[in-house]
C-alpha cells in the first residue's frame, strides 16, 4: 500500500524566503519528527542522508534513507526521492505567489516495504506536514 498526502499552506512569508527554507534539505530533515539526524553528503546539498526511527515493530534500528533533489527550479519547486530497505519517499514543495504572502503546495508519497510503514505514515504525515509549516512560519 502506497500512502499519499497532498497539504497546502496559506504563509504571510515572501516566495523567496519560503524558497530559502524548504530548498534546504536540513530544514525538511529537520521538519520530520522521526528523522533523529541527517548528513549531507555533497557539496551542493543534494544527496542526504536521514537517520529515520520509526516506531513499528518489525523496525527496531535506526533506517538510513538516502535522500536526492531530483529536481530543484528556483525559486519555486523542489522534488526530492528517498530510498532505503524499509521504504521509498518522494516529497514535492511547490511555491505560488500569493498578494503579501505566499502557497506552499506539498505531496508526498510513501511507499512501504515492511508491515506497518505506510500506516505509521498513513496516521502521521498531517502532523509531519503541520511541523514543516511550524518550522517555515518559526524561521522568518
Amino acid at each position: 500500500m502506497t500512502v499519499r498526502v497532498q497539504r497546502t499552506f496559506e504563509l504571510t512569508i515572501p516566495p523567496d524566503q519560503v524558497w530559502e527554507f524548504i530548498s534546504d534539505p536540513g530544514n525538511r530533515a529537520r521538519s520530520i519528527s522521526v528523522v533523529s539526524e541527517y548528513t549531507v553528503n555533497d557539496a551542493d546539498a543534494t544527496h542526504v542522508t536521514w537517520h529515520v526511527e520509526l516506531p513499528i515493530p518489525l523496525v527496531r534500528r535506526t533506517i538510513a534513507v538516502e535522500t536526492e533533489d531530483v529536481t530543484r527550479r528556483s525559486p519555486e519547486y523542489v522534488k526530492f526521492v528517498g530510498r532505503s530497505k524499509v521504504m521509498n519517499v518522494t516529497g514535492e514543495h511547490e511555491i505560488e505567489p500569493r498578494d503579501g504572502g505566499s502557497r506552499l503546495v506539498n505531496e508526498f508519497v510513501v511507499d512501504g516495504k515492511v508491515p506497518g510503514v505506510e500506516t505509521f505514515f498513513e496516521r502521521n504525515l498531517d502532523d509531519e506536514l503541520e511541523n514543516l509549516r511550524r518550522n517555515l512560519e518559526a524561521s522568518r
